[in-house]
């Protein structure tokens, strides 16, 4: 059984209204909100001293944003399970979360007794997205994620280079390899992502997912 008072949570978010009614909302049904930040880098600070059970943030906020606080905060071995609430509902920032490995992941117009619902099931180590998201498109998602694993780690560098819309002279030039071993690289990077190998195609993908990319 899950004692909500036992339940310690930090907020963030950058809207004043947002985090007031957030925090009322919390407390008036008995969460121990022990801090609440503005700016991203409030949040960190505030995640890696109290270290929370659960922090809910935005991730739009100034300094640094919730996706690099909760990347910054796993980095140092911090327990707290993480829950972001977004007005996003493009890919790009679905496959982000993924990749992050983020507990949870709802929208601002969720109700509250769905945040109830997630941070029951974050507790439980569960995964949880708002039910707004399409199940397909959170199962294509997971998919994409999977085959980017399966990189190897110059594979890793070579994307996230391409990504950055560089030529393949130009990112031979960056990592002092040859233009064929770039093109051979860019072969097998196709092949384990399952792209077809038409014009500009990769440079598409990587800009698709660019900012999941940046994680790698």
């Amino acid at each position: 059984m899950i004692i909500k008072n036992d339940i310690s949570l930090v907020i963030a978010d950058d809207h004043p209204m947002i985090l007031k009614g957030l925090k009322e909302e919390l407390v008036e049904n008995n969460y121990n909100v022990v801090g609440e930040a503005n700016n991203g880098m409030q949040a960190l600070e505030l995640i890696l001293t109290l270290q929370p059970t659960i922090a809910l943030l935005d991730i739009d906020m100034p300094v640094l944003t919730g996706f690099e606080v909760i990347k910054m905060a796993k980095e140092k071995g911090i327990s707290t399970k993480f829950i972001v609430l977004s007005f996003h509902k493009e890919t790009e920032y679905i496959s982000q979360a993924k990749a992050l490995q983020i507990n949870g992941y709802l929208l601002k117009e969720d109700s509250f007794s769905e945040i109830e619902n997630c941070i029951k099931n974050v507790l439980n180590d569960e995964i949880c997205f708002s039910p707004s998201f399409e199940a397909s498109s959170l199962k294509s998602v997971s998919e994409e994620i999977k085959r980017i694993k399966l990189l190897t780690p110059s594979e890793k560098t070579i994307l996230k280079l391409v990504a950055q819309q560089m030529s393949s002279n130009q990112i031979a030039e960056t990592l002092f390899i040859s233009p064929r071993t770039v093109e051979k690289h860019r072969s097998n990077i196709l092949g384990k992502l399952e792209i077809n190998n038409s014009v500009n195609s990769l440079i598409n993908w990587a800009f698709t997912y660019r900012k999941t990319i940046k994680e790698l």
